[in-house]
């Protein structure tokens, strides 16, 4: 699984311009939230100023509940985070909750770090880790942790000197199913991601609530000025406004409803996903995809399961239907 797709390697085989494609691949929700008209020059003439930044960054503890005890930083992007996390947490193996996003297990990786695949964080991780990853909701099935496994799982990570490290890039789409509101007093570091629920992938946004020392660490490391000002002014808006979250909420899960009924009809098994993608099963996901890139629609598959492919939401009524053309013809051939 490529990170946001590889829209590009699909277009050089198949041909097209960016128009012509209906990117699936990504999870972004397609209903951006609307970039406000009001800006004002100086967000983009002038260097990010602190007070910007500290309103991002209060509108961003009180959309995403941080506990007290939690200091948050804002970054260009969770990626920047999760690639400066090798850096500075305690050396030594590191368990990743998986199969999930795949970044996680790269960034490590590259460090030297030895990993171990876990399949629930229920299980019991051997006493000599001390850093551990989970999705949640996980990517790409969408499967959700409970609460109280997590803060049991943090707990035991922090008696070693170790961290629990908790993704929760698409929990904004799904009401109560971010852990970040039950942490009071156990240690972790949550990820959130801007882009993909606000469908502004490309301000590159992102924040990481964390114990202080870590959280001034990680802060130090981004340096001056991470955040530009367009980034600064257009999050704090659309975190600070809730009326367009729970609408967006409500908007999404109706349109992934349809979309699951309409998969299914077409013979495709859903048994995964978030309101902003579907994990489907099919005898041979790759000739699915295949079949569907020729009509350049593009989705996701798996290397480490053929019979999986995930589907971003269309957009609408049109990309829902130009989908289901391309999904009978695809069924059809393969």
């Amino acid at each position: 699984m490529k990170h946001g797709g590889d829209l590009g390697a699909a277009m050089a085989r198949h041909g097209g311009i960016l128009t012509d494609w209906l990117d699936l691949s990504t999870g972004i929700n397609p209903h951006a939230y609307p970039v406000p008209d009001d800006l004002g020059a100086h967000v983009w003439t002038a260097l990010p100023s602190a007070s910007a930044l500290e309103r991002l960054l209060s509108a961003a503890r009180s959309a995403y509940q941080v506990p007290a005890e939690l200091d948050l930083v804002a970054a260009p992007g969770t990626q920047s985070l999760i690639s400066l996390l090798p850096r500075f947490l305690p050396d030594g193996e590191v368990a990743i909750i998986g199969p999930t996003y795949g970044s996680h297990a790269d960034v490590w990786r590259r460090a030297g770090r030895v990993l171990r695949e876990v399949t629930s964080p229920n299980i019991d991780i051997d006493p000599t880790i001390r850093v551990a990853v989970l999705v949640n909701p996980n990517n790409p099935d969408g499967r959700l942790a409970d609460p109280k496994t997590v803060r049991h799982l943090a707990s035991t990570l922090a008696a070693r000197g170790g961290l629990l490290i908790v993704d929760e890039a698409f929990a904004d789409c799904i009401p109560g199913a971010s852990v970040l509101p039950h942490l009071q007093g156990t240690p972790a570091l949550v990820l959130r991601s801007f882009g993909k629920f606000y469908g502004l992938a490309g301000l590159r946004l992102g924040f990481a609530a964390a114990p202080p020392r870590l959280a001034n660490t990680l802060t130090l490391a981004l340096e001056s000025w991470a955040v530009s000002g367009p980034a600064l002014a257009i999050g704090a808006r659309a975190l600070e406004d809730t009326e367009w979250q729970r609408a967006m909420q409500a908007r999404l899960a109706d349109e992934a409803a349809e979309m699951t009924v309409s998969l299914q009809m077409r013979g495709l098994g859903i048994f995964g996903g978030t309101p902003l993608f579907l994990l489907a099963g099919t005898r041979d996901a790759a000739r699915v995809q295949e079949a569907l890139a020729r009509q350049r629609i593009w989705t996701r598959i798996f290397d480490y399961a053929p019979s999986w492919i995930r589907l971003g939401l269309p957009g609408g009524a049109d990309g829902l239907a130009r989908l289901e053309h391309a999904l009978d013809h695809a069924m059809t051939e393969t």
